[in-house]
């Protein structure tokens, strides 16, 4: 576990964006059965590739014409039992952070891992959920 003081300012870098932070395996579960249309999934982590890539390049996917109906993250590292109720929504894909998850009426239907993101620029990411929105956001 990571010390609140040092997360906070990485939790609200995607809240202040209008992400949901959800710390329970309950929050996960609601969201994700709940939401009608599409739904950003973010699993945010204090990694550099964080800070660098995900979190960048997903706000920046935000610009587009098309994006999700709903915005939620978990915290690898802090919101642990959140964290591991998400990755069972994201199988067959091994657990992965930072990682990104798109829904669609509760069923999985892009995803990056970190491999993804690592070495890959915020433009890259953001171009690469843009166009995942306007397959499946519409």
């Amino acid at each position: 576990m990571y010390p609140a003081e040092l997360v906070q300012p990485m939790k609200e870098d995607l809240t202040s964006v209008g992400f949901s932070q959800l710390t329970a395996p309950s929050d996960v579960d609601e969201i994700i059965k709940n939401t009608e249309g599409t739904l950003l999934l973010v699993v945010n982590s204090v990694c550099g590739c964080a800070a660098g890539n995900l979190r960048p390049g997903v706000k920046l996917s935000l610009n587009s014409d098309v994006t999700p109906t709903a915005l939620g993250t978990v915290f690898a590292g802090v919101d642990g039992e959140a964290t591991s109720q998400a990755r069972k929504y994201f199988l067959p894909y091994p657990p992965s952070s930072p990682s990104i998850a798109l829904f669609k009426d509760g069923k999985l239907v892009h995803f990056l891992e970190r491999h993804h993101i690592e070495g890959g620029t915020a433009q890259m990411i953001a171009d690469n959920l843009s166009e995942a929105y306007k397959e499946f956001c519409v």
